[in-house]
């Protein structure tokens, strides 16, 4: 299809005369392409210039069409020798200007395409200067030991990063250069040449002749740019970022792209910014930096709102392009560091992103993104009438008809239609970057005006930024507190939340973005002290909250720990994906507690979550740590090895502070040493790699710690070696164990390492339960290991959930005793009790009420442990707490509860009594 075939609209001629004498020259084209010329000369003097300038090549680029007369035009300047860049690249630029006018006036191009075809050109104007100008240094001998860019890259900033050029846009750059690539003696002669290059490059590209220029190229975005030279090393640049970067400047490398010279090194110079550019966890304090660089740049251009269009900037003022362009970079800041689809650099991809992932209603989106591309619209008209950079809209009536006119438009359409758009985009952006005014703080009483006064003493309120965004939220905080069903105690709780965090911005800039988050902590404060505290010391996983899929179906182990292993291998080095494992473990620990809390889930739902978690976060660590190992050590020798996970993990049942009883099994398969640099034999091996796998696990680092680990019930206890070998585990467990190790053993499940190991030992447990055994003598050994746990660890008070005759322990046990008795290999206490009566030892009805009086045992539990992290103490938990533990059980008091659970341990005590002194019958 011809060029004129395509087009779809024309402007006005503003000077009839002029845009006729100027189509004229082109007696051959077809009338709609005259129409348009005549529309563009009538408009634009600039534009009618270079039209007369470039008659016979443009009636050439009109019969091949828009698409391969730019990519001819690319071939010219690619070819171009470096002696002739100074009016090649000039005369290229004059003619893709005149161009991609003709595209985007005629509407065969839509703005993407503008944008990217202007931008496409910068980038290759860009390149060929710099290596010409580099490669003079180096014809010169004064650079030493470079290739022909210096390693040497031109990071393209701001629009030109994005591929959204405007038509008389300024090319933000930023030069640097590899200083390792260059020997130390030579450094200092290498960048002064790259200095003298970079500015030799920018006057290629700027300096105004007879022929006009290039680019204007800005220098400026540079760290510390006064007093920085122009072309500065990577080295110095990172060290710069990581001490003193500041918010614009993470918001500036969203758009960040390596566009000239050597773009490996920049792609690598990029890629080791993302900690400082994305931040991992969400950084809502980054609103207020966004919205007072907003404020200052309105201060010093003079764009606050005032009445009327005349002189309005479409670029700085209210509702102008970068207010949408920083509504999107602010939210892709905040969200980006945790999801990394996030991270794009166009304005209009940006926000289809941020809809899809609801950071951004659809509406809005898609309001923002009609309105960027109008005003850009409008933009490149104002910036087409005289190729000058400017963004403001005409000063009088005139100037608004010769726009319009150039739009294709009436002058008043046009004039409703950019008051509207302004105005609609100022609403919608001044509402999410501008903090409401304060309420008055409601009146409180003396005693809680007494712990509200300690507050501005706490580490989370020192600094002046925090307090400020503290002192707007704290009426609301109050206010929400006092709807609490115990404000005094609602309060106090929040205190100890309070109190423990280390610092205040971030987590307030949360609440003040996000109100949600305030009625979510009164809750948790009202309730859970335990909670209150951890996330006093945790605040981040308030992220978990706010990331979409807080309250969704628990997605189960096997998701967990491929969403674990997924965030594991993008983290970097070995420390770092420990802390990232820490991070995730935390979020999705808070989210179980959460949902107990609140009631989405019950007692034994986050048992058996907890238990998940645990599991996922062993068997996405196991491998990280194999390998971390390996690299001095070798791989591990013959099949590896695998984890037992026994006791409460083992039977998919914890608590928010179980710890986790492990035993490792390896089989070296004969192979009698490791490889690697520094070999370890087998045994040696694996002992050292267990270790380390425990040592990955319990580590408290500034992250926190994952689980603390208990080895106890590996063969011989803390007498034997950490890591035992199959064989000597069969041989151990057939000859040596006893009764309390195969009571152990009913529990055992493998949850990280070898899986074809982790099988060959779940078929010898299996084997082994299944064996005779001598019921006489397993009976006597249960019943005194029962009496030896009674006298050792005794019920601490009347709400013990675990400890004493007839609560959960002395359950497990008699459940463990019917597995082993019924050679199942169940792990769970309902099913192995139900393996008893199946083997005809237990009573069904004994079974079950068994069964019954664990479960509400563990209700009670596990609810103590959310509440206090301890075991229940009820003078402790207040009235929140109390009526969360009654709404779990059922029971209608404290009193009433108290009284079932000594009557249930008095019954189940008995009733297990009588079953240890029965065999089970005989087939």
């Amino acid at each position: 299809m011809t060029f004129a075939a395509r087009l779809t609209r024309s402007p006005i001629p503003y000077d009839a005369r002029l845009g006729a004498d100027t189509a004229a020259q082109f007696p051959d084209q077809p009338p709609e392409m005259r129409g348009l010329i005549a529309g563009i000369a009538g408009c634009s003097p600039y534009l009618r210039a270079s039209i007369e300038k470039d008659t016979g090549w443009l009636n050439a680029a009109l019969d091949a069409g828009p698409e391969p007369s730019m990519a001819a035009l690319m071939e010219v300047v690619r070819n171009t020798a470096a002696p002739d860049l100074q009016s090649g690249l000039r005369v290229a630029k004059r003619r893709v200007a005149l161009l991609v006018a003709l595209a985007d006036l005629g509407g065969v191009w839509q703005l993407e395409r503008v944008t990217g075809a202007l931008t496409e050109f910068a980038d290759l104007a860009t390149d060929r200067a710099l290596r010409a100008t580099i490669g003079h240094e180096i014809t010169r001998g004064k650079l030493p030991g470079g290739d022909e860019t210096g390693a040497t890259v031109a990071l393209a900033m701001g629009k030109m990063g994005a591929h959204e050029l405007n038509y008389s846009s300024d090319i933000d750059l930023i030069m640097l250069f590899e200083g390792e690539a260059y020997d130390p003696a030579d450094y200092h002669e290498a960048r002064s040449a790259l200095v003298r290059a970079t500015r030799r490059m920018a006057r290629l590209l700027s300096e105004i002749t007879g022929e006009g220029y290039v680019f204007r190229t800005d220098l400026r975005l540079r760290p510390d740019a006064s007093v920085t030279p122009v072309c500065l090393s990577m080295e110095a640049a990172e060290s710069y970022y990581e001490s003193v970067g500041r918010t614009w400047e993470r918001a500036a490398y969203i758009k960040a792209r390596p566009c000239a010279g050597d773009l490996a090194a920049g792609d690598r110079f990029v890629q080791r910014l993302t900690p400082f550019v994305w931040r991992k966890h969400f950084d809502f304090a980054a609103i207020q930096d966004a919205h007072d660089m907003r404020l200052r740049i309105r201060e010093h251009k003079g764009t606050h709102r005032r009445p009327g269009l005349e002189g309005l900037n479409m670029k700085l003022g209210p509702g102008g392009i970068r207010e949408i362009e920083f509504f999107t970079q602010t939210r892709q800041i905040i969200a980006g560091g945790r999801d990394p689809s996030l991270r794009v650099r166009g304005t209009v991809e940006g926000l289809a992103r941020l809809a899809a992932k609801g950071w951004v209603g659809e509406d809005i989106a898609a309001t923002l993104t009609d309105a960027y591309r109008a005003h850009r619209e409008v933009e490149h008209r104002l910036q087409m009438i005289a190729d000058a950079q400017t963004h403001d809209l005409p000063g009088d009536a005139g100037g608004f008809d010769r726009l319009a006119a150039f739009m294709g438009v009436e002058t008043r359409a046009l004039r409703a239609d950019l008051g509207a758009r302004l105005q609609q985009v100022h609403e919608l952006t001044e509402g999410f970057f501008a903090p409401g005014a304060t309420a008055a703080a409601p009146d409180i009483p003396g005693d809680a005006q007494a712990v509200v006064d300690t507050w501005h003493s706490y580490p989370a309120l020192r600094s002046a930024r925090s307090m400020e965004i503290f002192e707007r939220l704290k009426p609301d905080i109050i206010r929400r507190l006092g709807k609490a069903a115990r404000p005094q105690e609602a309060l106090e709780q929040f205190d100890g939340f309070l109190a423990g965090l280390p610092a205040g911005v971030q987590v307030f800039s949360l609440f003040e973005a996000n109100p949600q988050l305030i009625d979510l902590i009164v809750d948790i404060a009202s309730t859970s002290p335990a909670l209150a505290r951890y996330l006093g010391r945790n605040a981040q996983v308030f992220d978990a909250v706010i990331g979409g899929s807080f309250f969704d179906a628990w997605p189960g182990q096997v998701a967990l720990q491929a969403a674990l292993t997924a965030r594991v291998r993008i983290a970097g080095d070995y420390e770092a994906q420990l802390d990232a494992a820490r991070r995730w473990k935390k979020e999705w620990h808070f989210r179980i507690g959460v949902h107990h809390l609140r009631g989405v889930i019950d007692a034994a739902a986050a048992g058996q979550h907890y238990a998940d978690l645990a599991q996922a976060v062993l068997g996405a660590l196991w491998a990280p740590v194999v390998e971390d190992f390996a690299r001095k050590h070798g791989d591990p020798p013959g099949r590896g090895a695998v984890v037992l996970g026994m006791g409460s993990l083992g039977a998919g049942q914890l608590s928010a502070t179980s710890d986790l009883d492990l035993i490792v099994i390896y089989d070296a398969a004969g192979v009698d040493m490791s490889g690697g640099r520094r070999p370890l034999a087998a045994r040696v091996y694996f002992a050292r790699l267990t270790k380390a796998f425990v040592t990955a696990i319990t580590t408290q680092t500034a992250e926190g710690t994952l689980y603390e680990v208990d080895m106890r019930l590996r063969p011989s206890g803390q007498q034997g070696p950490v890591a035992t070998s199959l064989e000597s585990f069969r041989s151990y467990q057939q000859d040596e164990a006893w009764t309390w190790e195969h009571l152990a053993l009913t529990r055992a499940r493998p949850v990280a390492g070898a899986r074809e190991l982790g099988d060959e030992v779940e078929d010898f447990r299996r084997g082994l339960l299944a064996e005779p055994r001598d019921v006489a003598k397993t009976l006597r050994d249960v019943v005194e290991m029962r009496q030896r746990l009674a006298e050792a660890k005794p019920a601490r008070n009347a709400w013990e959930a675990k400890r004493g005759p007839g609560r959960m322990q002395d359950v497990d046990l008699l459940a463990q005793t019917a597995a082993l008795l019924a050679g199942s290999a169940a792990r769970q206490t309902a099913d192995q009790l139900a393996a008893g009566v199946s083997a005809g030892w237990l009573p069904r009805a004994v079974a079950e009420g068994l069964a019954e009086t664990h479960a509400r045992f563990w209700t009670v539990q596990a609810a103590a442990r959310l509440l206090t992290g301890i075991a229940l103490e009820i003078s402790d938990v207040g009235e929140g707490g109390r009526g969360f533990l009654l709404r779990q059980t059922g029971a209608p008091s404290a009193e009433a509860l108290a009284g079932d659970m000594a009557a249930r341990a008095d019954a189940a005590s008995g009733m297990i009594d009588t079953v240890l002194q029965q065999e089970p019958a005989r087939n």
